[in-house]
């Protein structure tokens, strides 16, 4: 848009004014080149391992443990490009691969094993086995206290399990137990399976709003 501005001097009294001068009005844009779609590249360049070979030779831990630092390459390399230890992949659009953030020099000769590597929250609730109940409204604060969440309503009457928007706890209904239990297969556990990611219905000590778990 070419908007028209006349330009008066300031402070001077005159009959005489400035020719208008026609100004260009500027417009932000944000970048987009993040956004560009990648082209289907019929020879991708191959792979190219980050990990250097010098992880095979044995050096001294220099007193923090009792065996050398010492790491075969290729198991470095697997441990790298896991997102967690018990998921491979991404699990949200805005999360960074975990081989593209662990690249570059700063890596080459680091041992993958001792770096952090926290479970995926996201496959451990999926251990959790259904809270069965009898009523049609259930409620789920996280299990209350600090380490909790907002209390939301959840509706249980559909055949199906429902599972909290904040924490992911699952939610049935008894009534529908059995036609649970015909379904070849279902996204939560129907029963407790005694593995060591599940979290018992026990774990709250006390209803107190700021109560320790």
């Amino acid at each position: 848009m070419i908007v028209q501005r006349c330009l008066r001097a300031p402070l001077v009294r005159s009959t005489h004014r400035l020719p208008c001068v026609p100004l260009q009005r500027s417009y932000a844009t944000s970048d987009r080149s993040s956004d560009k779609v990648p082209t289907n590249d019929p020879d991708p360049p191959a792979p190219v391992q980050n990990v250097s070979d010098t992880n095979a030779v044995p050096i001294s831990a220099m007193g923090l443990r009792d065996a050398p630092l010492q790491e075969l390459p290729e198991d470095s390399e697997k441990q790298r490009q896991a997102q967690a230890p018990n998921r491979s992949e991404p699990w949200s659009r805005s999360q960074q691969p975990r081989e593209r953030a662990m690249s570059g020099p700063r890596f080459e000769q680091t041992i993958m094993e001792f770096q952090p590597q926290p479970q995926a929250a996201i496959e451990l609730i999926h251990k959790q086995p259904v809270r069965w109940t009898k009523q049609r409204v259930v409620s789920c604060d996280g299990g209350g206290g600090p380490m909790g969440h907002p209390r939301i309503f959840i509706n249980v009457d559909k055949p199906q399990i429902n599972w909290c928007t904040y924490c992911g706890l699952p939610f049935a209904q008894e009534h529908h137990r059995k036609l649970l239990q015909s379904l070849p297969s279902t996204t939560y556990p129907l029963e407790p399976q005694g593995v060591v990611g599940e979290v018992p219905e026990s774990q709250r000590v006390s209803d107190e709003p700021f109560a320790p778990r």
